[in-house]
């Protein structure tokens, strides 16, 4: 199949899960995951109608975002582990950003998106006045689903003080959700069980907190089941990854 038709498939298969949940097919977003491709890829799926783009580097996403031209609605999703040294960079690129896991990755986005900050209104060499108001950036807390504490993500318990400390200390975020991955050595279905669990500690501290970021290529219609809003769609649209040395 081609890049058209895989898309066609994958979203036939995504709505039939939808009705099959009860829930309309209008209320998930897909992200196609473009890791690894040119930034071509990313102009024809735009024109085949995708409108959310997922990178899991910040080089790729810095470098795709400067080739691909100014298209009208089109939101960069930043998914990979995100690194306190790398926030501007990412900052800079994401419209979203799936992978908030620690009280200091929240403090470094934060800190760059602030007026003034290098790449900000009123910065040198930046449009804008000094203390101009910079858009708030969406974020999902990401949620370790294994019992590896070296795994990225809070853990299921530790959630609620994570949004807490986003609300309270880092204005220019808007936690939007929970992001997380299913690992491998059990069934999808549980570990997103407990990621829409931690949906629901987190809305405790923040009601409109409502999207959740899960499901894969391989396991996204048991995602939708579970309550997914925000699906990560690699290879299933792509094809198969190029050759990456």
């Amino acid at each position: 199949m081609d890049l058209a038709d895989r898309l066609t498939a994958v979203d036939a298969r995504i709505a039939d899960a939808m009705r099959a949940s009860r829930r309309d097919p209008g209320d998930i977003t897909r992200i196609v995951v473009t890791k690894f491709h040119p930034a071509e890829l990313i102009t024809q799926l735009y024109a085949l109608g995708v409108r959310d783009i997922g990178e899991n580097r910040q080089q790729e996403l810095t470098a795709k975002r400067a080739e691909v031209p100014s298209l009208d609605g089109l939101r960069w999703h930043f998914i990979g582990q995100a690194q306190t040294k790398k926030a501007r960079a990412i900052r800079a690129g994401a419209d979203a950003v799936h992978s908030i896991d620690r009280d200091r990755i929240a403090d470094a986005l934060h800190r760059a998106g602030e007026p003034g900050a290098p790449g900000q209104p009123g910065a040198p060499g930046q449009p804008g006045e000094p203390g101009e108001s910079v858009a708030p950036l969406d974020v999902l807390l990401q949620v370790n689903l294994t019992d590896d504490p070296g795994r990225g993500g809070v853990p299921p318990g530790g959630v609620e003080a994570l949004a807490s400390h986003v609300v309270a200390a880092c204005p220019s975020l808007r936690v939007r959700g929970v992001m997380g991955v299913a690992p491998l050595d059990e069934a999808p279905a549980a570990a997103f069980a407990r990621l829409a669990d931690a949906r629901v500690r987190v809305r405790s501290v923040v009601p409109e907190a409502d999207w959740m970021s899960a499901g894969m290529t391989g396991d996204f219609e048991e995602a939708i089941a579970a309550g997914a809003t925000h699906l990560r769609i690699g290879s299933a649209i792509t094809g198969p990854r190029p050759v990456h040395g």
